[in-house]
């Protein structure tokens, strides 16, 4: 018997497509805190990929512990505040590493949109404007333990010229579909083998 489950799949939209290929970026961070991706894409073709990692070969946080069993963070060890923790975190963020990837392939990202799994912080954000990105779409608020700066990010980042600032979420149906896809071999058959004989002639 044939295989019809796909007649009553709906496919991702493209927002969820590569919000999803932003997630699947994700899967790549080294860093302890939260892990976060990021994909740049231009006429529905994705430029450059990031993910939120130290730079290639140095030192990253992920495997490592402190004495007391807790996942090791740099910036926490180094008991940095709120204010300057990125001076001291060993991750470059998605976005950085997004535009870096590109830089270092020579791709153009000029007026191309991202797709990030946390919405950028402010140095990102000035990072994605410089780089002439007008469309910024996240799914997740930034949020930390200082309250002010973050409703500071969020006035300022409406002077930085982005044409689209927009959340975007994943549908249950996608989810659904997309674990569905992972948790299996991808490419099964919806449809039974036709005989090229039987095909001709009905053709």
């Amino acid at each position: 018997m044939e295989n019809t489950d796909f007649e009553e799949r709906t496919r991702p939209s493209w927002d969820e497509y590569f919000m999803a290929m932003a997630k699947l970026a994700s899967s790549r961070s080294t860093c302890n805190s939260r892990p976060t991706g990021a994909v740049i894409v231009r006429d529905k073709h994705v430029l450059a990929t990031g993910y939120n990692g130290a730079p290639p070969g140095a030192p990253h946080c992920l495997g490592e512990f402190t004495e007391d069993g807790v996942p090791y963070c740099h910036s926490r060890y180094m008991k940095a505040d709120e204010g300057s923790k990125f001076d001291f975190c060993r991750a470059t963020h998605a976005e950085a590493n997004a535009i870096a990837q590109a830089a270092r392939m020579g791709i153009s990202i000029d007026g191309a949109w991202i797709y990030t799994t946390l919405s950028p912080c402010h140095t990102c954000m000035k990072l994605l404007a410089g780089a002439g990105l007008k469309h910024i779409y996240y799914e997740r608020d930034y949020d930390s333990s200082d309250k002010q700066r973050d409703a500071y990010w969020n006035e300022v980042r409406k002077e930085y010229g982005f044409a689209v600032y927009k959340r975007v979420l994943l549908s249950g149906n996608t989810l659904d579909f997309l674990l569905q896809s992972l948790s299996s071999v991808t490419s099964e058959r919806r449809l039974m083998p036709r005989s090229f004989e039987k095909y001709r002639a009905n053709a």
